[in-house]
Parts: C-alpha cells; sequence; structure tokens
C-alpha cells in the first residue's frame, strides 16, 4: 500500500485553486485512512541527516551510559526509555510482551516569554553537537506541524489560524526510536511496536528503509506494509485529531513488525518521531462542524495535558527486578 501523497508546497505556494485542492485530498485521505506521505515539506537533507547520524551513535552506547539521561519518571517523556518498557498494544487493552525497541525523546527548551515548556530535557555528555542538532530538527517539525494544522483547518473549512490558539505553549516531543537487530528471536506476539494508534493531533515520522518496518490496517482489516514516498515524512492522524473532528478523520490502527527471521543482523531501524499536542491545559472537545446530524458529540471535552499522561502511562511496563 502506498501512503496517498500531499505536496505540502501547492498549499503553501500555490493560488486559491491549487490550496483549495490540496485541502480537498487531504480532508479525503483523512477520513479514508489518517496516513499522508508528505513532500514539499522544506526540511533540508542535511538536518535529516545530522540527527538520525548522532541519534543512531548515541544508541549505539552501553546501556549504562545512555541511562546517565535516563527518563526521570514514568509519566514524563524525556531523555533515555530503555529497551523493551513498553507495549503499545496495552493502550487498547492487549496484553503482549514488550515491545523491542528503546528511545530518547526531548520537548521544547522554552517558550517565547522564556518560561519552561514542559520538563526539562536530559542532554547526553560526550558529543558536542548532539543538542543543537536536535533543537533544530525540533524547530523544523515546529514550523512543518504548523503548516499542517493550517492546512487541516482549511480541510475542515475553518479559517487558517484557526488551530494557532491551542498550540501557544505546546509541549510537543521530538523522539528517536531505536529498534536493534534481533539475535534471539521475539516471544509470541512480540513486536517492535505493537499495534496502536497514536495518541496526540498529528505525529511526523521520517522512517529509514530497513527491514521490518511500518504497517497499517485497512478498512478491509487487513495489514499492509505502508510505504511512503521519496524524500517524504510519514504524517499520521491521532486520537486527539480524531476527537476534535468526531472521527470524521481516522486515527489508523498500526504497528512496526520484526525483521525476517533469516536476517538476525542488519536489520537495525532507526525512526525519528514528533508527536504533536496541543498546550496541556487546552479544552479539545468536536468541532461545531463536525457534530453529527443531531449536533451530537462523540467524545466529551478533555484537557490535553491530562489525556495524553493517561495514555502515556497505560503503555509503562515495569522494570524487571535484578536478581
Amino acid at each position: 500500500m502506498s501512503i496517498p501523497v500531499i505536496d505540502l508546497s501547492r498549499f503553501r505556494d500555490g493560488n486559491a485553486a491549487a490550496r483549495r485542492a490540496v485541502a480537498r485530498e487531504t480532508d479525503r485521505v483523512c477520513r479514508e485512512i489518517g496516513f499522508l506521505s508528505v513532500t514539499g515539506h522544506g526540511v533540508a537533507d542535511a538536518i535529516i541527516e545530522d540527527l538520525y547520524i548522532r541519534a543512531k551513535a548515541f544508541f549505539h552506547q552501553s546501556t549504562a551510559e545512555k541511562q546517565r539521561v535516563g527518563q526521570p519518571g514514568p509519566d514524563i517523556v524525556r531523555g533515555y526509555i530503555g529497551f523493551a518498557r513498553g507495549a503499545l498494544a496495552s493502550t487498547r487493552g492487549e496484553t503482549t510482551p514488550p515491545d523491542l525497541k528503546e528511545s530518547y525523546n526531548i520537548g521544547p527548551e522554552a517558550a517565547a516569554d522564556g518560561k519552561p515548556r514542559g520538563p526539562a530535557n536530559l542532554w547526553p555528555a560526550g558529543d558536542s553537537g548532539f543538542r543543537a542538532a536536535w533543537l533544530v530538527y525540533y524547530a523544523e517539525m515546529d514550523r512543518l506541524s504548523r503548516e499542517m494544522m493550517h492546512l487541516f483547518a482549511a480541510a475542515l473549512d475553518l479559517d487558517g489560524d484557526f488551530f494557532d490558539r491551542g498550540f501557544a505553549r505546546h509541549p510537543s516531543v521530538l523522539s528517536a526510536i531505536y529498534y536493534p537487530d534481533q539475535p534471539i528471536a521475539p516471544a509470541a506476539g512480540q513486536l517492535r511496536a505493537g499495534a496502536h494508534t497514536d495518541f496526540g493531533t498529528l505525529t511526523i515520522l521520517r522512517p529509514d528503509n530497513a527491514p521490518g518496518g511500518l504497517q497499517v490496517m485497512t478498512k478491509s482489516g487487513e495489514w499492509m506494509p505502508a510505504r511512503p514516498a521519496k524524500d517524504s515524512f510519514v504524517i499520521n492522524i491521532g486520537d486527539m485529531m480524531a476527537r476534535w473532528t468526531n472521527d470524521r478523520w481516522v486515527s489508523t490502527l498500526h504497528r512496526v513488525v520484526n525483521p525476517p527471521r533469516d536476517m538476525v543482523s542488519g536489520t537495525e531501524r532507526l525512526s525519528i518521531g514528533f508527536f504533536h499536542q496541543p498546550d496541556d491545559d487546552f479544552i479539545v472537545e468536536c468541532l461545531p462542524s463536525c457534530r453529527d446530524a443531531a449536533g451530537a458529540a462523540l467524545y466529551p471535552p478533555v484537557a490535553a495535558g491530562d489525556y495524553m499522561t493517561a495514555r502515556f502511562t497505560s503503555q509503562i511496563v515495569p522494570p524487571v527486578a535484578s536478581p
């Protein structure tokens, strides 16, 4: 399955007719599958490559070294989250072995007024360019997500800046997600990332092409490999945007599968994901234009921060006690 392609430059730089056409196509794709392969994004290859190289070098360190910037608390998505510490399928009530991945995560450093926008970031030592590479990439994702929300507003027949009011101090998270080689066979039902939907408004993903990749569930209930367009970002709708649109737009089930068992090395995989979410105190409630024929909403209003914390902590696997 090829993910539908949206050329963002046609919306950014096109005339009124081109912008309307891109908005209509975006609405159609978000209704049908909720995954877009976005080209014309304006993010330089050098910025992507710089972060990718530094992130992979970080994960190649010893566990003890990575733990120097270990996650400070189970509900704080900052720093290093160790291998097999979560099971994403559990967010849907399924019981599976832990996912075969680890991650490093940052949030925004500060708002324009200098006030914190969430917990402090934890920066590893030993790479003098690490912090700068992450902050440059974060700034690009901040810009790109803002452009996508302007496109989403147009697709929903809203004023272009409609969503801006909910993201003045957003604590969105930038993650490098590492899936190491699998010299030992996974347990029954164990995946690199179990079947789940994302929690926030949208996710901007830059996966690599290593074996064992992203699969998306189709409307017919089949798992299909998701193949993005060359040099694109995969952008998918999250649960919060589905709530906002009263399920007019779909937050689609997806997973990351294991590589073939005859490939026990050379299958490490690194994906860079930007998990976009509104300000913690912003109330997400059904858009008036998305209520059903009776004027009803499927979901009650919810504070974004409370919702995100509840969803994230529902996947946590406690660490195994030392013998």
